[in-house]
């Protein structure tokens, strides 16, 4: 008997599942799209960034003045040589929505009450969408993927879902929306919309519809983004950016760690560090 493959992985996930009473109903996979497989970013010639349709520095992000201005101040600064506002070369967690971006490779993982993207980069944290009803806590503590609630529409009357509409609040800085430093507001206020669902013409395009409402901005910011499917000769390997990161942060100046473990300056007459607490070396 041939099991077609919507019956099997139903099968397949009530084995998992059978010995966890706080799952009242198996999942049918048969009224899920196919999100399956590794996906990254559609390839445009540029690098990750909020809105792919225009040039990372080239954004026309609507910003407030003084974030604005905060910009302009990342933008010299990493011209001089340094990383401007990015706290990201510091391994610090990229956050919504830049973990979204396609800079790291990531996967969707369906149960019955919440679906999980899960990234290679370690700095992507696992985004967890509660599909099960509920509504955002009162309470908690902000996190960088802040806390997501979604729904699965029916978009076309077929019976089967196509699209999860997904808002996303409580998140935690410090964030940018990019490497070049773009600032998000100083709170936890901002709110996330997207829509995403696969491209009627070719499944194996994935289309997500990010609407953010932040405080630098002056009006909410959408943008559609794109990511590719990857289902043969799948690896994924260990990204710590941690390991063979040669950024050090000394009293808010960031200095180089060269090959041969000398500290070094970032950029032209950077000043050293105060090494007031070391004794002098003596010849």
């Amino acid at each position: 008997m041939q099991l077609d493959r919507s019956a099997f992985l139903t099968i397949v996930l009530t084995a998992g599942l059978w010995t966890a009473p706080a799952f009242s109903q198996v999942i049918d996979l048969g009224k899920y799209p196919d999100w399956s497989g590794q996906w990254n970013r559609v390839p445009d010639g540029g690098p990750p960034r909020y809105d792919p349709s225009k040039p990372l520095r080239k954004q026309e992000a609507p910003l407030k003045p003084e974030y604005q201005l905060r910009y302009e101040a990342s933008l010299r600064d990493i011209d001089s040589g340094g990383v401007g506002l990015d706290t990201h070369y510091a391994c610090m967690p990229m956050g919504m929505p830049r973990q979204m971006s396609g800079i790291s490779f990531m996967e969707f993982l369906f149960t019955p009450g919440v679906t999980y993207v899960l990234y290679e980069d370690v700095t992507a944290h696992t985004r967890r969408i509660y599909t099960d009803g509920r509504n955002f806590p009162k309470s908690g503590e902000p996190t960088f993927t802040g806390y997501s609630i979604g729904k699965w529409i029916d978009s076309d009357g077929k019976g089967r879902f196509d699209t999860l509409e997904v808002e996303t609040r409580n998140i935690r800085g410090p964030r940018q929306w990019d490497q070049t430093g773009l600032p998000t507001a100083d709170d936890n206020e901002a709110v996330i919309k997207e829509r995403i669902f696969l491209d009627k013409a070719n499944p194996s395009i994935l289309h997500d519809e990010m609407t953010t409402t932040d405080n630098s901005l002056t009006r909410p910011w959408t943008v559609m983004k794109n990511y590719r499917r990857n289902s043969q000769n799948i690896t994924w390997e260990e990204n710590n950016c941690i390991e063979a990161n040669n950024y050090v942060t000394i009293n808010k100046q960031v200095y180089f760690l060269s090959s041969d473990g000398h500290l070094m300056p970032q950029k032209k007459d950077q000043p050293p560090p105060d090494l007031r607490h070391f004794n002098p070396v003596t010849k």
